[in-house]
């Protein structure tokens, strides 16, 4: 099984929901998001650690510091239920090619579905390919 489904396959078992992960530098440090509706506390945070360490010993998984953590207020937005969730709220989206002559949109969230978001950009309603965003974050409300 590869990373990605180990990850998921245990979060997802222990009621959580993997918001991403990366593994920057050389791989050695391996740094996992986790959500939950209500948010993550730092008890959840400890939990999926303790759990994840033994599982990916077991995968024989390779790396020298865990960190589980919240993804945080600006967290990312990569499945298209991520968006059926953050419907309501604002995004900041990159292209990876230009629609309309621009890659960055910023707007409402209105819905998600058969791999299209509908934003929400100053009254106007734009449709993006969930394929060809870049990356797309939630904008805090500050």
């Amino acid at each position: 099984m590869d990373l990605n489904g180990i990850l998921e396959t245990t979060v997802t078992g222990m009621g959580y929901e993997l918001a991403g992960f990366e593994r920057p530098g050389r791989g050695r440090l391996l740094r996992v998001y986790i959500d939950k509706p209500g948010g993550v506390s730092l008890d959840d945070c400890a939990a999926v650690s303790h759990q994840l360490t033994r599982v990916l010993t077991v995968e024989s998984v390779a790396y020298d510091r865990l960190e589980v953590s919240s993804p945080g207020l600006d967290r990312p937005l990569r499945k298209e239920q991520d968006f059926v969730r953050f419907a309501g709220h604002r995004a900041r989206i990159r292209m990876r090619v230009p629609l309309e002559g621009r890659r960055n949109f910023t707007g409402v969230v209105r819905e998600a579905g058969a791999g299209r978001i509908a934003l929400d950009v100053d009254g106007r309603i734009v449709s993006l390919a969930l394929s060809e965003m870049e990356n797309a974050r939630l904008v805090p409300n500050v």
